[in-house]
Formats: C-alpha cells, structure tokens, sequence
C-alpha cells in the first residue's frame, strides 16, 4: 500500500509539473467516462477514456478509448463567446461485462468551443468503434461484428489546466 500511495503521489506531482498540458473532463451521451487529455507539439494530444457505456442493447459494460487526435480546424465564429475547434483522431477501444467482451479500432470527429475567460471546453464527438464482440462461456465462444459500435456519440466538458 506505502508503495502504491508513493506512486500516486509522484505522478501527481509530475503532472502538476506539466499542468498546462493536460485537460480533464467527463463525457457522456452513448455511456458515461472520465476524460484525460494530454497535449503537446502545439495542437496534438492524446486522450483517455474510462467508464461505463450502455450502448449494447441496453446493457452496462465497462469501457476504456485511448486516442491521439489532431485539430484539424480552428473557427472564429463567436469571438465574444470563445474559440471554435475540430478536431480528429484516431484509437482503441476495448470494454465489456460478464462473458462478453469487445475491442475495435475507434476513430473520432469533434467540433467545440474553449471559452473565453474560463478554463473550460465544451464538445460534440462523434466516435464510432469497428470491430468485433465475443460472447464466452459455458466452454463455447462466438465472435460477431460489433454494429452497436457505430452509436458511440457523446458530449465531453474538459477542465484546461
């Protein structure tokens, strides 16, 4: 536990080093999941999803995306109101519950406003996973494409550090 908590508090500290990189937030929509995001070089970042989603049939399933996006645009459309982006990107998602589990390549389009005067960011996405779902148990498996992949959408609000 000494070891765990030592860990702990020297990734914290690291982060905090580096505060002005990382963002955190929530998303939710086709599930719900904390949000990490981590940028460098300018506009690239990667991005970190965990949580719940209930997207197949109706049924809770633990979900973890990592990503790494790129901003593809930036809009002056509301100068007033903050900066307008688009960004895109690509990852890995895997999840699943009791005897079903997924895994599939994730790609992702955003649009969203950083407002002005306030270290927030607000965002629609639009990230659809391809790939297959496979039941197992009972001594049998079946693996089947995943179609329920293609509803992951979701609004994500981030905390800019």
């Amino acid at each position: 536990m000494k070891k765990l908590l030592l860990v702990l508090v020297a990734v914290v500290m690291a982060t905090g080093a580096f505060a002005q990189d990382w963002r955190v937030g929530a998303r939710i929509g086709s599930g719900f999941q904390a949000v990490g995001q981590y940028a460098y070089n300018g506009s690239d970042y990667f991005e970190a999803r965990f949580g719940a989603s209930w997207i197949d049939h109706g049924t809770v399933t633990a979900d973890f995306t990592i990503m790494h996006n790129w901003n593809v645009a930036t809009m002056n459309w509301t100068p007033s109101a903050g900066e307008w982006f688009f960004d895109a990107g690509i990852g890995l998602n895997v999840g699943g519950r009791e005897h079903y589990a997924y895994v599939g390549v994730t790609g992702m389009a955003r649009l969203g406003i950083k407002f002005n005067g306030a270290p927030v960011s607000l965002s629609l996405d639009y990230s659809p996973v391809i790939g297959p779902g496979i039941g197992y148990g009972g001594g049998h498996s079946h693996a089947a494409f995943r179609d329920m992949g293609f509803a992951n959408v979701g609004i994500t609000c981030t905390y800019n550090f």
